[in-house]
């Protein structure tokens, strides 16, 4: 006899949905992305405006015109992966640029593979990657922060991203405050740490992601980075100005979280994490670029499918 009942029809629904969560996810990007926009003024705004508005046009386009299909904008997963792509840029980069990267991203990240929930890799890190790749003086020039910024011109000086000192061995450069509210140099929404940790809270708060996949990464880098401090701190830098500068934090919270390009299973993101958050550690210490968790979420986006073959959720009714 079966323990099972399975009800006709009307059923209760829970509420969720893809528009919802990518809402939810949008909301919580705002501290950060005011805080950008606060810092470095008004090319932080053009920046991210023309992320968002070519990535929804050309999501737009590849679905009505290429793959002959009704075009599902609406859903707001277009708007948010031209504001991630934004928030992963540097507030001088030239317009076209940006819709060049908007173009990959949409393009390639994710059309080509069939649109929402086919994709492999994060949509905003494979056309971040790309400028990275095709545009590194561009994509390595980084705006001084200046709040009075939002007056001016959109030219403005420019400085080494606090990674980029640590490179070098020089830790001292900026203060505590400064890298904990944002007053430092690098992409227009990674930079204030204070802000995106408000929009992990917000994100736990009404459960649209699970704390496993940004607490794994965090905690990864901080355990590997606090051996290398305390085995030589005058050539490695603390493990809190390694998660309070670059792109950790907004790394961390908002892209590796992506429903499509992370694991399904609890024990299967916890490993997704680690994995990340070695890899990262790897190329900050030892490789040539100063930042790695871009590379470092594009690398075990692609060991996805490898995790969920082995990890596997529990059978609905399995002992």
């Amino acid at each position: 006899m079966s323990n099972y009942t399975v009800a006709p029809a009307p059923h209760v629904h829970g509420g969720d949905s893809v528009k919802k969560n990518m809402l939810n996810v949008i909301i919580a990007l705002m501290p950060a992305y005011l805080a950008g926009c606060w810092y470095f003024g008004i090319g932080a705004l053009i920046v991210s405006c023309v992320a968002m508005v070519s990535c929804v046009a050309f999501e737009w386009f590849i679905s009505k015109f290429i793959l002959k299909k009704q075009p599902q904008i609406n859903d707001l997963s277009a708007l948010l992966t031209g504001l991630l792509l934004g928030m992963n840029l540097p507030s001088s980069l030239p317009w076209w640029m940006v819709i060049v990267g908007s173009l990959v991203a949409i393009g390639i990240g994710k059309m080509s593979f069939g649109g929402l929930g086919n994709n492999l890799f994060n949509p905003a890190l494979v056309g971040r990657v790309f400028l990275l790749i095709s545009f590194p003086a561009a994509m390595t020039t980084w705006p001084i922060p200046d709040q009075l910024s939002l007056f001016g011109s959109v030219d403005a000086l420019t400085a080494a991203t606090p990674l980029a000192y640590i490179k070098q061995g020089i830790f001292t450069t900026f203060t505590e405050a400064d890298m904990i509210l944002g007053n430092i140099g690098g992409s227009l929404g990674e930079t204030s740490s204070i802000a995106l940790i408000l929009g992990l809270i917000y994100l736990l708060a009404t459960r649209t992601i699970t704390w496993h996949i940004p607490i794994s990464i965090i905690g990864t880098v901080l355990i590997f980075t606090g051996i290398m401090h305390g085995i030589d701190p005058c050539t490695y830098a603390s493990p809190l100005l390694h998660i309070t500068s670059g792109g950790l934090l907004l790394g961390s919270i908002f892209m590796a979280t992506d429903y499509v390009t992370s694991p399904m299973t609890k024990v299967g993101q916890l490993i997704f994490g680690a994995g990340i958050g070695i890899i990262t550690v790897v190329i900050r210490l030892f490789g040539s670029y100063p930042e790695g968790i871009s590379f470092a979420i594009l690398i075990m986006n692609a060991v996805v499918p490898l995790i969920n073959r082995y990890i596997r959720p529990k059978r609905f009714g399995a002992k």
